[in-house]
């Protein structure tokens, strides 16, 4: 099978909409398939690679805004160096939304090539019919499959009345290398990492509003009072660093708050297995990877009631607890209780993330989907 992912993303990008589709590259070639890839460039910026077409992203200013010339030429361009990849296709898989994902899933139908769309959140979170052409809904219609990141992203496309045949929801792949550590090697982690702190709270997110950090800096004066031998890990890097600092400072427990910037996936990995608790006080999340990671690590779960934080709850039981978003006490009084109760996840939490978050489940998913697309 030749199989086409068209991204904005791809790593060194650390999106979901870039990790997924390589992986999914990966997986599909070692069982003997081709792929290609059609995306923006990195961030970090561009370099040949193998099976890779990169397009540029289209400019945003004032001709752009005004007489959408920037689209008009993006479009045009991603026909041009797009259409004879796609037509060798036997599946396109689009991924998100945006310029690049609706103008190649509408050339690819017109070539005669099922495509599969998958969708991340804000596609659908933010989802708003637009006046005269919507590039998003007329790709999202004629898709001939649509996969969502979690069960309730789906549910909320039917609520907003984008209910339509195909519709799946498969959770994202956790790697092997966030593993099951009991409270030993919990300890030999933090170890590792140089951490003599009693109580460890970690945060993995992009500094950005909507995850929420500043909450978990407010919160932590209440916990330190009544467990101050404590340390809060924020992994990422963002816009908000200097505000999250200041703030910090602010409620005096700079010393308590460690900011280590973007680390690797195997550093991520050991602050997962080192925790007592994975933080996520996110005001919105799909399906939020990072603290299905700390899960499989053997490290319960505080999350706000946003709507991926409900939904792992309900997958997940108690080995994820639930508080009000935006409400600092709250979130304290979740970690005040969890900290003088201290214990690592449940086997049933294990076992979970063995049969629907591994590589092997994820990709059989995809694959039940790429055969019923190509045999309808």
């Amino acid at each position: 099978m030749k199989i086409v992912h068209v991204t904005p993303h791809l790593p060194p990008d650390q999106a979901a909409n870039a990790l997924l589709p390589f992986q999914l590259g990966e997986w599909a070639r070692m069982r003997g398939d081709g792929v290609h890839f059609i995306a923006h460039p990195p961030a970090a910026g561009a370099e040949p690679r193998e099976s890779v077409t990169w397009i540029p992203r289209t400019t945003r200013g004032v001709m752009q805004r005004v007489l959408r010339a920037g689209s008009i030429a993006g479009a045009w361009r991603i026909r041009r160096d797009g259409r004879d990849i796609l037509a060798a296709a036997d599946v396109v898989h689009v991924h998100s939304n945006g310029l690049l994902a609706e103008v190649t899933a509408h050339v690819a139908k017109n070539l005669g090539k099922p495509v599969v769309l998958t969708l991340y959140g804000t596609e659908i979170w933010h989802y708003k019919r637009k006046l005269g052409a919507d590039l998003f809904t007329r790709a999202y219609k004629a898709a001939d499959a649509v996969t969502f990141y979690s069960q309730r992203l789906l549910e909320r496309a039917t609520e907003l009345g984008l209910e339509r045949p195909g519709m799946t929801a498969i959770y994202p792949p956790v790697s092997v290398s966030f593993r099951f550590h009991d409270a030993q090697a919990a300890t030999e982690a933090r170890r590792s990492l140089g951490i003599t702190s009693e109580n460890l709270l970690v945060n993995v997110k992009r500094l950005h509003p909507l995850a929420g950090q500043r909450y978990l800096i407010e919160a932590l004066p209440s916990v330190l009072a009544r467990h101050p031998d404590t340390l809060l890990v924020v992994c990422g890097t963002g816009a908000l660093l200097s505000e999250l600092q200041a703030l910090a400072r602010a409620s005096q427990v700079e010393r308590q708050v460690r900011f280590t910037g973007l680390v690797e996936n195997n550093v991520v990995a050991r602050y997962c297995a080192a925790a007592d608790l994975f933080m996520l006080p996110s005001l919105l999340e799909a399906l939020p990877t990072v603290a299905v990671e700390a899960l499989a690590s053997g490290t319960p779960v505080i999350s706000s009631d946003n709507p991926g934080g409900l939904e792992l709850h309900g997958v997940f039981g108690e080995d994820v607890a639930v508080v009000p978003r935006e409400q600092p006490e709250a979130l304290a009084k979740a970690i005040d209780t969890a900290l003088a109760n201290k214990r690592r996840t449940l086997n049933t939490t294990q076992a979970i993330v063995e049969s629907r978050f591994r590589a092997e489940s994820v990709a059989a998913a995809y694959w039940k989907v790429y055969d019923a697309v190509t045999s309808a």
